[in-house]
């Protein structure tokens, strides 16, 4: 690869997408810039002689299949693949039809597998790529109200720390990105849908957590610009790291879901090691609630 990558960016045409559309010409790259409008794409992006937008709508296998193709003739090769695109299907799990928790599912899970599934075979003909897969601190730890965005960003973080050993004997690296609070359009009502409130039991929660969403958009505490920008130019390393905290807030998700299963994993030591067979099985003294000092590391 020359030190000009060409970018493969899904949901181009509004909030990180954009950001990461920019950071990457910026920095002397060409982007192809995919959305269902491609037109309001271009709009967002702005006019640049390495840009070139299409038509994608990642839940279609055969638009994947046409902007990959596209992408190719312009530029022959794709460097950098980006699964970005995505919504917020938001509400308690009763409350979100079975139709919103499928929509998640297929456009942030499987979108970036029909989009994938296209590329990989670019890149395992060039021996090198990257596949970088915009997930979330809810695909870390499961929240209220995420029920159906967590289920899809998990099987997102599965599904990619799977995929990379299968990959990496092409020279194909992945990075995953958790991003925590930035102020971008996830929380507007062109990207969150809110469950329709049918539960008088979760009545007040719900409109609680609603009332909280609107207040915080737009005043989250991460740059998204900066964020773009770090992305960048981790993805121009040798070696990109497996997974990106991105934002404080980031971190400390990371380091507490750490802390938990390490707590998790002792609380009952004993009886999960004295499962196979031929062992003993654990004294009576071990099987019960944590210690108080075990109890105070949990989080």
């Amino acid at each position: 690869m020359t030190d000009k990558h060409i970018w493969f960016i899904t949901g181009a045409g509004r909030g990180l997408g954009v950001d990461l559309a920019r950071a990457a010409l910026a920095a002397g790259h060409a982007v192809v810039a995919t959305g269902r409008d491609p037109l309001k794409v271009a709009a967002a992006i702005g006019g640049h002689a390495d840009l070139s937008t299409l038509k994608l709508d990642v839940t279609r296998p055969l638009d994947a299949a046409a902007a990959v193709e596209g992408a190719v003739e312009r530029f022959g090769r794709i460097n950098v693949l980006v699964n970005n695109a995505g919504d917020f299907q938001a509400g308690f799990f009763e409350e979100l039809s079975t139709e919103q928790v499928r929509s998640q599912v297929e456009t942030l899970l499987f979108g970036p597998m029909n989009v994938t599934r296209a590329v990989l075979p670019t890149m395992r003909r060039q021996r090198s790529g990257l596949l970088l897969n915009i997930s979330s601190t809810a695909g870390i730890a499961g929240g209220m109200f995420c029920t159906a965005y967590a289920a899809a960003k998990f099987g997102l973080e599965g599904w990619t720390e799977s995929l990379a050993p299968e990959v990496a004997p092409f020279g194909i690296r992945t990075m995953l990105v958790e991003p925590g609070f930035f102020r971008t359009e996830l929380l507007t009502a062109e990207s969150t849908t809110f469950a329709e409130p049918r539960i008088e039991d979760c009545a007040d929660r719900s409109q609680a957590t609603v009332d909280a969403g609107r207040f915080m958009s737009g005043k989250q505490s991460g740059d998204p610009v900066k964020r773009a920008e770090a992305i960048v130019r981790l993805a121009a390393l040798e070696e990109p790291s497996a997974r990106f905290a991105a934002g404080a807030d980031a971190v400390q998700t990371l380091e507490a879901k750490a802390q938990a299963l390490l707590a998790q994993a002792e609380l009952h030591r004993d009886l999960s090691v004295s499962l196979a067979y031929g062992t003993a099985g654990p004294s009576r003294a071990h099987v019960g609630p944590p210690s108080r000092s075990l109890a105070s590391r949990s989080v």
